[in-house]
């Protein structure tokens, strides 16, 4: 795990990737979708993270797959760094919010 915790937005785009390839439209959707438009991505915060992602070797860029696809669409596939980097963070949240619970800022999960 890293010294530093990610974004909520780089951590949203890898939770999106942690089950399926998606492009990029497909993320945004995905993380407004889950977060109930709690995190909104614009195109450009997107794809300034999938720069980075990528460059750090926690996604890879792969073809699409369906044969209607668009052909100028790229999907983004979770690396295995990726998927250990992600679920760094979500153990990370995790005590924090057990830190939470103990001082009884959140509720016991029942």
């Amino acid at each position: 795990m890293t010294d530093r915790s990610l974004s909520t937005q780089v951590f949203q785009i890898l939770l999106s990737l942690a089950d399926q390839d998606l492009h990029g439209y497909a993320i945004i959707q995905d993380v407004a979708e889950r977060t109930d438009g709690e995190v909104r991505l614009t195109a450009s915060t997107l794809y300034a993270a999938v720069k980075r992602l990528l460059d750090q070797g926690l996604i890879d860029e792969v073809s699409s797959r369906a044969r209607d696809d668009d052909p100028r669409r790229r999907y983004y596939h979770l690396t295995p760094a990726g998927r250990k980097t992600a679920r760094d963070e979500a153990l990370r949240l995790e005590r924090l919010a057990a830190m939470a619970r103990a001082k009884r800022l959140l509720p016991s999960p029942r």
